[in-house]
């Protein structure tokens, strides 16, 4: 078992945040049904985090904090909202069909934040568009750990 505080993991993280959906999100990964992931790039900015790189690792964690698996990124793209592809949705594992479905479920996801969004940029007329930036991450579980629970 990899040590979850070895130094040469970039940094510990979980999807969505703590709750059924992270727990359904993260038993898709260790599943191996989910292998993508997208966020929006201003909040990898606002939150001043760096973007994946091919070939870093990450723990990842579940509701409770607790490290389920070691997970590499694959491939990480900036591409605009309207550019994800039928690939990338499907490979999220969370059932979307094509990319117009993908596209559907995070905004609605992510328009539950968009107010405290705006607050932090400080952009009142802040909305998603076609063009809103998203960081579109291909990634695969490594190893998972002993105490790793599937939710």
């Amino acid at each position: 078992m990899s040590d979850a505080a070895d130094p040469s993991l970039s940094s510990r993280w979980g999807f969505a945040e703590p709750g059924p959906l992270r727990d359904e999100l993260t038993a898709l990964a260790l599943a191996g049904t989910k292998t993508t992931t997208a966020g929006l790039l201003v909040e990898y900015e606002l939150d001043g985090e760096t973007l994946p790189v091919p070939g870093q690792r990450d723990v990842l964690v579940d509701s409770d904090d607790r490290p389920v698996a070691i997970v590499e990124t694959v491939s990480c793209r900036v591409i605009r909202l309207a550019d994800v592809d039928d690939r990338h949705a499907i490979d999220e594992g969370e059932g979307y069909s094509d990319a117009a479905a993908f596209r559907v479920a995070h905004e609605r996801y992510w328009n539950r934040d968009l107010d405290t969004l705006r607050d932090r940029l400080g952009d009142p007329g802040f909305r998603l568009t076609d063009d809103t930036l998203i960081v579109a991450e291909r990634f695969r579980i490594v190893e998972r750990l002993d105490d790793a629970s599937t939710g």
